[in-house]
């Protein structure tokens, strides 16, 4: 003979009823609530007497409504500062001799590639050894029926307008005939912040 287990009552939240606060207890809790001192700044509502709650908790309650998905804004992309050009006063210092050269570096005969790289790392040396000025050069490319020549003398200052050259770069000009005209470039490097 099998035994049965005995049966368990179903005490859902729909056959359940809720105990209401005595008078008593009512206002031993509105006494205590007065008391203590609220987190927020907003007022408290006041509880409506007992009779109104019973006859609320007995109204069917309305079926409660989805909550609307918060749209959070992404964060705002980091904006590269835009370039802006040398100075006249520290073009003609640099033309003349008086204002030196931090570093130097020559890109003649490397593809676009190396080029590009090399630059970047230079300039990343440059930004964080906190040089002023620069010399990048590119080299004139020859004149003729060949249009790829000088190739990185186009390229270069397109380079340095791009997003990630800007954060190393405050701007650049064409270099003086002496330090090698068109086929050069002055740099002005972007102070490192610390």
């Amino acid at each position: 003979m099998k035994r049965r287990p005995p049966e368990i009552p179903d005490l859902s939240a729909g056959t359940r009823r809720k105990r209401s606060l005595s008078e008593e207890e009512r206002k031993l809790w509105e006494s205590v609530a007065k008391q203590v001192k609220p987190l927020r700044a907003s007022p408290r509502l006041a509880r409506p007497p007992a009779a109104e709650t019973e006859t609320l908790a007995a109204a069917p309650a309305a079926p409660p409504r989805p909550a609307s998905p918060v749209k959070i804004p992404p964060p705002p992309r980091p904006h590269a500062p835009p370039l802006a050009p040398i100075g006249r006063r520290d073009r003609a210092q640099l033309s003349r001799g008086r204002k030196e050269i931090d570093a130097r570096i020559d890109l003649h005969g490397m593809t676009q590639t190396r080029a590009h790289r090399a630059l970047f790392g230079f300039l990343q040396r440059a930004h964080h050894d906190g040089f002023s000025f620069v010399l990048v050069i590119t080299g004139k490319g020859k004149l003729g029926a060949e249009s790829e020549r000088g190739v990185l003398r186009r390229q270069v200052p397109q380079w340095l307008a791009l997003p990630e050259f800007r954060a190393l770069v405050v701007g650049f000009e064409e270099a003086h005939i002496g330090h090698g005209g068109e086929g050069a470039l002055y740099v002005r490097v972007r102070r490192a912040r610390y």
